[in-house]
């Protein structure tokens, strides 16, 4: 039976690289994928899963609105694939992840979702609470924090570097906007005056 995946982690853990790799498996194998990413994610080329090390892929683009499981079922009919992969998959609705899941179990294809579990401010995204709730397997992916140990929490930061508390939960930016820190760091800097 095919299974639900979720494969989490704070920022810069390489989940896009780890997706990118998963597909480029199939492929050596001769199977097709069916590519899924946010189109809210303007950082790259609209239409393409991009990793900060420069891999990249054509994918499909999911909003809010889209009925995953009527468009898989559609590109399934037309183009037969082996797997779905989802990037950024934190955006997605929880609806969609239980579209997601229906496909998979319907279709026994396997689906893996890559996402952030947490925002900013520690709370879970929508998406990626309802993966927590049913995915069949959690996997996460590990990175590290300034001073070394394993980085679990995603921090936003202003212009001057200073933690943004406050906010819109979604704001879209790497690198330049956001960090990765353990727990404590992320306490200390968020209480720090």
């Amino acid at each position: 039976m095919a299974k639900l995946y979720f494969y989490y982690s704070a920022m810069n853990a390489g989940k896009t690289t780890t997706l990118l790799q998963a597909d480029f498996n199939y492929k050596e194998r001769g199977m097709n994928t069916c590519l899924y990413t946010a189109a809210l994610d303007d950082r790259y080329e609209q239409g393409e899963i991009t990793s900060r090390i420069g891999l990249k892929e054509k994918a499909n683009l999911f909003t809010s609105n889209t009925n995953l499981y009527e468009e898989l079922s559609a590109h399934f009919i037309d183009e037969h694939f082996s797997c779905v992969l989802v990037d950024e998959c934190q955006f997605l609705t929880a609806k969609q992840v239980d579209d997601l899941a229906q496909f998979c179990d319907h279709k026994d294809l396997p689906v893996l979702c890559y996402g952030l579990r947490t925002d900013f401010k520690s709370e879970l995204f929508e998406g990626s609470k309802r993966l927590l709730a049913i995915a069949d397997e959690l996997v996460e992916l590990k990175t590290i924090c300034k001073c070394g140990a394993k980085a679990t929490m995603n921090m936003r930061l202003d212009q001057n570097n200073q933690p943004v508390k406050d906010g819109q939960q979604t704001e879209i930016g790497g690198n330049d906007k956001y960090i990765s820190l353990c727990r404590k760091h992320f306490n200390q800097m968020m209480t720090a005056d």
